[in-house]
C-alpha cells in the first residue's frame, strides 16, 4: 500500500535537491568571479581596444613596463592595432607571429612599396612602421626591412568593436584554413572552396531558412495528420532518396557530356564532387530501403503513439517553440563564455618574452582558472538543456494526468516553468552535473588522442578509442535515464535519486515495450530528419547548378545539409521527448491503477491500443519463450 501511495501525480509539490541548487549557485558565483577578475586586471580593455607588442593599450595612456623600450607611450590618438604580417599565424601557440603596433588608421588600399607606406603615413598621419622610425626614414633606414610591414601591405578594415585592422582579401583567411585542414594538399583547391562559399552565401542563407520552414511545417503535419504521417513519411523518404539519387546521376551524366567544352578546373571539381555525391546517395538509398523492408511490419505500431503525441501538441502548441527558447538561452550563455575566455587570454601581468616583446601571463593558481571556466561551459550548458527537458516533461505530465482536458491550465508550459523554478532547479542541477562528470573524462581522452595522433602504438590507440566509446555510451544511457528521472520528479515531486530509481524500475519492468517504442518511433523521427535534409539538399543542388561554371558546390552543400539536420534534430527531439514522457506516464498509470472505482485510468484509449498491438507483435516474434510470454501479460 505504501508503494502505491508514493505516486500522487500533481498533488504534492515540494523543493527537491536543495543542497545541489546551493552548490550550483556557488559555482555560478565562481564563474562571475572569473569574469570580474579578468575585467579588473585590465583584460577587457586589452581585448576591446587591443594592445601592441610592447604592452601598450591602444587609445589611452600607458604605464611603463620594466625592461621594454617602447612601453609606457601615450597612444590616445592611435586607436587601432595593426600587424606587420597579419597572415603569419602560429596555430600551435594560437597567436599571430607578427609585431603589433597601434596606428591611427588602417590602410584602406594596398600599399606595394615602402614609398607607398611613407606616403600613407604623411597623408593620413598613420605610421605603419615601428615607433622608433620616423616616416622620413622609411626608405633610407636599413632597419625598415624588419620594423616596417611586409609588403605588399594588404587592404584592411577595422573589426567592429575590437579595433583591429583585418585584411579585406579572403586569401589571407584561406591560408589560415589551409593550415587547419591538413587533408587538402593543393592550396588552390581550398581557395576555390572558400570563394565558392562566399559567392553562394545568399543561396546558403536561403536554404538554411528553407530547412527551418520545413521543420516547422513537419511539426504542424505531426499535429493534424498523425494517423497517416508514418506512411506519408515512409513514401516521401523512399521517393526523395530515389529521386535525389536519380537527379545526381542525371546531373553527373549531363555534365560529363559537356565536360569537353568546359576545361576549367572548377568544372572538373564539380564533376568529381557530383560523382562522389551520386555514389554516396546510392549506397545510402540501398541501406535505407533494406532497413525499411525489415521494419515494415512494425511501422503500423507507431501510428497510435504518434496520434497521442499529436494530441499533446494540439493542446500544448507552445511546445513547438521550446527549441527556439533553449537555443536563444544557449547562444546568450555561449557568447558570455567566449567573451570571458577571450578576457582570460589577455589577462595577467606583463612579462618580457625571449624576443623582447611583452606577453600577459597569470602566475600561481590563477593560471588554472580557465579549467574552471571550461567545466562551467559543460555544466551550465547541460543545465540549460535539462531545464528544457524538465519543462517539457512537466507540461506533458500535466496534460496526461488531467482527466478533463478542459481543466488544463491556460498555459501548461508556463505552469511547468513555474514549478521548475520554484521546486526542482536542484534536481536539474544534480542531473546535469552527473552528465558533466562523464563528459569531462571523455573530452580529456579525446584531447589526449588528438595530441598523440601518430605517436602512440596500435594497442594504446585501440584502448583510448574503446574508453572514449564506452564513456560515450554511458553518457547516452545516463541522458536517457535523466530525462525519465525528470519526468518522475514532475509527477511525484521526489528528489533526483528517488526519481531515477523509480523510473529505472518502471523502464526495466517494461523493457520490451521500451525497445519496441524506441526502435520504431526513433526510426520514424529519423526518417523525418532525412526528409528535411534531402529536401533542402535537393533544392540546394538545383539552385547551385546554375552557378556550376564559377563556383564549387562541395562546401556550400555540406554547410546547408549540416544546418538542415541540426534544425530538424532540434525540432523533432521535442517530439521524441513527448513520446518518452507519455510512455513513462502510461507505464506508471497501468502499474498503480486498474480501472476500478477510485483507481481509474488516466490514459488515452489510443495509447492502450498501441501498447496492446506492440505486445502482440513482440509475442508473435518471440513465440515459444515462456518467460517473455509471462512478462507481456496484460497488467
Amino acid at each position: 500500500k505504501s508503494s502505491k501511495r508514493e505516486w500522487k501525480p500533481l498533488e504534492d509539490h515540494s523543493c527537491t535537491d536543495v543542497p545541489w541548487l546551493l552548490l550550483f549557485i556557488l559555482f555560478c558565483v565562481g564563474m562571475g568571479f572569473v569574469c570580474g577578475f579578468s575585467i579588473a586586471t585590465g583584460a577587457a580593455a586589452r581585448l576591446l581596444w587591443g594592445y601592441d607588442s610592447y604592452g601598450n593599450i591602444c587609445g589611452q595612456k600607458n604605464v611603463k613596463v620594466e625592461g621594454i623600450v617602447n612601453s609606457g607611450l601615450d597612444l590616445t590618438h592611435k586607436k587601432y592595432v595593426f600587424f606587420l604580417d597579419p597572415c603569419n599565424i602560429d596555430l600551435v601557440h594560437q597567436k599571430i607571429k607578427s609585431i603589433a603596433l597601434c596606428v591611427s588608421a588602417c590602410p584602406r588600399k594596398e600599399l606595394k612599396t615602402l614609398a607607398d607606406v611613407q606616403k600613407f603615413a604623411e597623408t593620413n598621419g598613420s605610421t605603419l612602421c615601428s615607433y622608433e622610425l620616423q616616416p622620413s626614414e622609411y626608405t633610407t633606414d636599413p632597419r625598415a626591412a624588419k620594423l616596417c610591414p611586409k609588403y605588399p601591405v594588404p587592404e584592411s578594415a577595422p573589426i567592429p568593436f575590437f579595433h583591429r585592422c583585418a585584411p579585406v582579401n579572403i586569401s589571407c583567411y584561406a591560408k589560415f584554413a589551409e593550415a587547419l585542414i591538413t587533408f587538402v594538399s593543393d592550396s588552390s583547391v581550398l581557395h576555390r572552396l572558400i570563394s565558392g562559399v562566399m559567392t553562394s552565401k545568399e543561396i546558403i542563407m536561403g536554404l538554411c531558412l528553407l530547412s527551418l520552414v520545413l521543420s516547422m511545417i513537419l511539426m504542424v503535419i505531426i499535429r493534424y495528420i498523425s494517423r497517416v504521417l508514418v506512411w506519408i513519411l515512409t513514401i516521401l523518404v523512399i521517393l526523395g532518396s530515389l529521386g535525389g539519387t536519380g537527379v545526381l546521376w542525371w546531373l553527373y551524366a549531363k555534365q560529363r557530356i559537356s565536360a569537353s567544352a568546359l576545361e576549367t578546373q572548377i568544372a572538373k571539381d564539380n564533376l568529381q564532387a557530383l560523382l562522389i555525391y551520386a555514389i554516396a546517395a546510392t549506397v545510402f538509398t540501398v541501406i535505407l530501403l533494406l532497413i525499411m523492408l525489415i521494419m515494415r511490419k512494425r511501422v503500423a505500431l507507431t501510428i497510435a503513439l504518434f496520434h497521442v503525441a499529436g494530441k499533446v501538441f494540439i493542446h500544448l502548441p507552445l511546445l513547438v517553440l521550446q527549441p527556439f527558447w533553449t537555443f536563444f538561452v544557449l547562444i546568450l550563455f555561449w557568447t558570455y563564455w567566449i567573451t570571458v575566455l577571450l578576457f582570460l587570454g589577455t589577462t595577467g601581468s606583463p612579462v618580457p618574452n625571449e624576443e623582447g616583446f611583452v606577453e600577459f601571463r597569470m602566475a600561481g593558481p590563477l593560471k588554472y582558472m580557465w579549467w574552471y571556466h571550461v567545466v562551467g561551459l559543460i555544466w551550465i550548458s547541460e543545465f540549460i538543456l535539462a531545464c528544457q527537458q524538465m519543462t517539457v516533461a512537466g507540461a506533458v505530465v500535466t496534460y496526461y494526468f488531467t482527466r478533463e482536458k478542459r481543466n488544463l491550465p491556460f498555459t501548461p508550459i508556463l505552469a511547468s516553468v513555474n514549478r521548475l523554478v520554484c521546486y526542482h532547479l536542484g534536481t536539474v542541477a544534480k542531473g546535469s552535473f552527473i552528465i558533466t562528470l562523464v563528459k569531462i573524462p571523455r573530452m580529456i581522452l579525446m584531447y589526449i588522442h588528438t595530441q598523440l595522433k601518430g605517436k602512440e602504438n596500435a594497442c594504446a590507440r585501440c584502448m583510448l578509442k574503446a574508453c572514449i566509446c564506452c564513456l560515450w555510451c554511458l553518457e547516452k544511457c545516463l541522458t536517457y535515464l535523466n530525462q525519465n528521472a525528470y519526468t518522475a520528479t514532475a509527477i511525484n515531486s521526489t528528489n533526483f535519486c528517488t526519481s531515477a530509481k523509480d523510473a529505472f524500475v518502471i523502464l526495466v519492468e517494461n523493457a520490451l515495450r521500451v525497445a519496441a517504442i524506441n526502435t520504431v518511433g526513433d526510426f520514424m523521427l529519423f526518417l523525418g530528419k532525412v526528409l528535411i535534409v534531402c529536401s533542402t539538399g535537393l533544392a540546394g543542388i538545383m539552385l547551385l547548378n546554375y552557378q556550376r561554371d564559377y563556383t564549387i558546390w562541395v562546401l556550400p552543400l555540406i554547410i546547408v545539409c549540416l544546418f538542415a539536420f541540426l534544425v530538424a534534430h532540434c525540432f523533432l527531439s521535442i517530439y521524441e521527448m513527448v513520446v518518452d514522457v507519455l510512455f513513462l506516464c502510461f507505464a506508471i498509470d497501468t502499474k498503480y491503477n486498474d480501472g476500478s472505482p477510485g483507481r481509474e485510468f488516466y490514459m488515452d484509449k489510443v495509447l492502450m491500443e498501441f501498447v496492446e498491438n506492440s505486445r502482440k507483435s513482440v509475442k508473435e516474434a518471440g513465440r515459444g519463450g515462456g518467460a517473455e510470454g509471462r512478462e507481456l501479460k496484460p497488467m
